[in-house]
């Protein structure tokens, strides 16, 4: 029987800085490290003799090894046209780089752009400024990606509906296939944690999402999940495993995976990472399982729970159908025996998918 396809997930733990709001595992970089990174990142693929349709590294600031990055899609086993994701940074936006990714097969490429309102980037400690911003969306495409995605935060300090929609316009004008939009949530352990902030209130960020979604929608990028909008075609392959529950290996610190029917960690420790002798780590994870998380990872989706698979794994659809009438109706769908939530849904998506799941 031949082995199906998973996705790969690489977390590359480097920055140049830390960014004040972040709380994702990184740590400075340098060359020494990087390589002895890219040995354990090789290491890990192998032992694992894994086969891969989506690949996807997150950081960090992944292209700053994106020589590394070219070692590893050549030594893992990948299938031919299989989306090939790098995260990158506006601020080293360089066309060597562009190419280099290009001809060792990375085919999609995101921009933590977060805002084009250059008081915002220095709110939210970004290296880059708007301009430097779009001018690495149109050197990318220029070098040959047409996948292109773009991530932008919203609620951030000194935000506004107008501010919001500065940032999206001036993406509309750009060559992006996929927009990628976060809430920003005050993480502890970081500096937002500590500092005071003037943020916007509830109600005026429940507006600059519904006008981003609303105003994209309206430019042919659709809403496909809470946070995630593309053109046709384009969504994220890989992220979709996630919600649809197919396997895929994370390597690296603070990675996770669902890979071979078992959920597992690593933990946030790049020298135990690179100091194992052959295989990372595992952790394994506390997670829900079955029917249930698999209702809530497609309810994050706009096209939703289709009920008759849910009943195959194992779930009780007529209670879900009794659940949506304790729910007001501008928040969630049912129809053809489909529940999906809508943008104001979304807003509250943790109470609504507590309230259809509840007893």
């Amino acid at each position: 029987m031949t082995e199906p396809y998973s996705g790969l997930y690489i977390h590359i733990p480097f920055c140049l800085s830390k960014c004040p709001y972040c709380d994702f595992y990184s740590v400075k970089y340098g060359n020494e490290a990087a390589k002895k990174y890219e040995s354990a990142v090789i290491r890990n693929i192998s032992h694992y003799n894994g086969k891969f349709d989506t690949v996807y590294f997150g950081g960090g600031t992944p292209i700053l090894l994106w020589k590394e990055i070219c070692s590893i899609i050549e030594k893992a086993d990948i299938k031919s046209g299989a989306e090939i994701t790098v995260e990158a940074n506006p601020c080293l936006a360089k066309e060597e780089i562009f190419k280099t990714l290009i001809n060792s097969g990375v085919n999609r490429i995101s921009f933590g752009i977060q805002s084009l309102n250059d008081n915002e980037l220095k709110s939210l400690g970004r290296r880059h400024s708007s301009r430097s911003a779009v001018k690495a969306v149109e050197l990318a495409h220029a070098c040959g990606f047409d996948n292109i995605s773009a991530d932008i935060m919203l609620g951030t300090e000194g935000q506004t509906v107008k501010s919001a929609a500065h940032t999206l316009e001036g993406l509309a004008g750009l060559p992006l296939k996929h927009i990628s939009a976060y809430m920003l949530k005050i993480e502890e352990n970081t500096p937002y944690a500590k500092a005071k902030l003037d943020l916007p209130d509830e109600d005026e960020v429940c507006g600059i999402y519904l006008n981003t979604v609303e105003f994209l929608e309206s430019k042919g990028i659709e809403q496909y999940e809470i946070s995630n909008f593309a053109k046709e075609g384009y969504a994220c392959a890989h992220n979709i495993k996630y919600w649809n529950c197919e396997e895929y290996l994370g390597i690296g610190p603070a990675s996770h995976s669902f890979y071979k029917g078992k959920r597992f960690f690593v933990k946030r420790d790049i020298n135990a990472f690179c100091e194992s002798e052959i295989q990372q780590t595992e952790l394994e994870e506390d997670r829900l399982g079955g029917a249930e998380e698999y209702a809530m990872l497609r309810l994050r989706l706009r096209e939703g729970l289709n009920l008759a698979e849910y009943e195959k794994r194992g779930g009780d659809k007529e209670k879900i159908i009794e659940n949506v009438k304790k729910i007001p109706y501008k928040l969630i769908f049912l129809k053809n025996r489909n529940v999906s939530l809508t943008p104001e849904g979304f807003l509250v998506s943790n109470a609504v998918i507590g309230t259809l799941l509840g007893d």
